[in-house]
């Protein structure tokens, strides 16, 4: 329960006040009377609701050295320069302007006159809803700013979109988003998740989704953004999040637009052998299809949020280190808080309307036709398959060994109920069998290497990828302890 005091919001649990956050105009009015910040607004697509904030809430004079809105397209190239895609709302645009900013400040203000100020730049490019309220719009959102006046540069950047349908509401949204934004980076930065999460305030669920966010500077030289692309989906911001090999956050709309999807989905505790033979045999086969490109073919390792709890927690740190082979392997990781593969597809879908791929095992294809997971929607199973199958998919299916024999796509068992309606897609071509070149990749199962992991028991190093062995040793990931290994063996 939230209510007003003060200027206050306060959260109440029960009758106990379990913390109180300040009114925006508080931190906007926080932010003006310390006499060391000092900074610039820039502000592109959606007027300038940020500033205008810090000029309402008094002393501002203190803080705003210049606030701009460079709308037109050629005075806009003409101070940030032409992107090559020709586009404004890009991640590439921001960090121009926040750069440009910058420059500007140490060049226009003597740090001898200023030797306390922490100067700072905050930006946005912004498209905000169009009039045939078919495109909600987007942004991008940053600030780059000093800690200490003699300190390198920190900056927070993100990605947004829009979920409200009228242009004022979506305005006046972003104006609270940077406030929050720029009162967290000074304020918060010591403690990035919780920063993460008064983005906020004031703000509910359904107003905005943060789908991206990046970290960097000296202040954030520890922060792996990949672990607060997993809070993003913890925290309900958004329904997915990407990041590339290189461990950096990617914007899913980005590199998903019109591509050809295929999506390996698993907990890959660790990533196997079996794992990567799954994807490379799906790949085979994807590429050959009539609608696929192969220069134009994505590919992605998914993870649940839900095969990341222990124990109803998220284990971030179990979280990080399948995140540290997966991208060794040089694979795309996605988190997502997807439990049925209906609403994977859905998302995938938003982005792309080419033939997408579905890599999964037997169990994962038995478990999809099980009624209970669709009780929630009033067309049940019926209306999942709808939503599933109506998009140009097909389902690469990887056989499992069961009592010495093959299962695949003709001889597994569905429940009596489901059978009529299994055969309508696995004999329409939507159900794909995937051949095995080497069947003791049957036998390999994550839970029983990781058993073998953390208990010392050795062999399991030849069931993994090429590489990752060494990874696992060398940063005891999953628990791996050089000790019990050597117990182990004397044993």
């Amino acid at each position: 329960m939230i209510m007003a005091n003060s200027g206050l919001d306060i959260k109440l649990k029960g009758d106990k006040v379990i913390e109180q956050i300040p009114s925006i105009k508080d931190k906007a009015l926080r932010i003006n009377l310390n006499e060391n910040i000092y900074g610039t607004f820039a502000e592109i697509g959606a007027g300038q609701e940020t500033v205008r904030h810090f000029f309402r809430s008094g002393g501002s004079s203190g803080t705003i050295a210049k606030a701009m809105s460079a709308y037109d397209k050629d005075f806009s190239d003409a101070i940030y320069g032409i992107e090559e895609d020709g586009r404004y709302v890009t991640e590439s645009r921001l960090k121009k302007m926040l750069s440009h900013e910058v420059d500007l400040i140490e060049k226009r203000l003597d740090r001898i006159k200023h030797p306390n100020k922490m100067f700072f730049s905050y930006a946005n490019t912004v498209a905000t809803i169009d009039f045939a309220k078919q495109f909600k719009g987007h942004g991008w959102v940053g600030i780059k700013y000093q800690v200490e006046p003699d300190e390198d540069y920190n900056e927070i950047i993100l990605h947004i979109r829009f979920k409200e349908t009228d242009a004022r509401l979506q305005q006046e949204t972003l104006g609270v988003l940077g406030v929050n934004l720029i009162y967290g980076a000074f304020y918060k930065h010591n403690d990035p998740k919780k920063l993460l999460r008064y983005l906020y305030d004031h703000l509910d669920k359904d107003q905005l989704e943060i789908d991206t966010i990046n970290f960097s500077g000296p202040r954030f030289a520890k922060v792996d953004n990949r672990l607060m692309s997993l809070q993003l989906v913890k925290n309900g911001m958004t329904d997915a999040v990407m990041f590339s090999p290189d461990g950096h956050n990617i914007l899913p709309a980005a590199v998903l637009y019109k591509k050809n999807i295929l999506a390996l989905r698993g907990s890959f505790r660790p990533v196997t052998n079996v794992n990567m033979d799954m994807l490379e045999r799906s790949l085979e086969m994807f590429v050959e299809e009539n609608k696929v490109e192969k220069d134009n073919t994505f590919v992605i390792f998914e993870i649940t949020l839900s095969n990341l709890r222990s124990e109803g927690e998220i284990d971030e740190r179990d979280f990080m280190d399948r995140a540290e082979l997966l991208c060794s392997l040089g694979q795309t990781v996605m988190i997502s808080n997807f439990q049925e593969y209906y609403k994977v597809v859905e998302y995938f879908s938003s982005y792309t309307k080419a033939r997408m791929g579905l890599v999964m095992g037997v169990n994962n294809l038995v478990d999809i036709f099980d009624e209970k997971y669709y009780r929630h929607l009033s067309g049940g199973i019926l209306e999942a398959f709808g939503k599933l199958f109506y998009r140009d998919l097909k389902v690469y299916l990887y056989p499992m060994e069961e009592n010495g024999e093959i299962i695949t796509s003709q001889n597994l068992k569905v429940h009596p109920r489901m059978k009529e309606l299994y055969k309508f897609f696995a004999y329409n071509g939507k159900v794909v069998d995937v051949p095995v070149h080497d069947k003791e990749n049957l036998k390999i199962f994550s839970r029983e290497v990781l058993r073998m992991i953390t208990s010392g028991i050795p062999g399991w190093e030849r069931m993994i990828p090429k590489g990752t062995a060494e990874l696992i040793k060398q940063h005891k990931l999953f628990g791996y302890n050089p000790s019990r290994v050597l117990e182990e063996v004397s044993k």
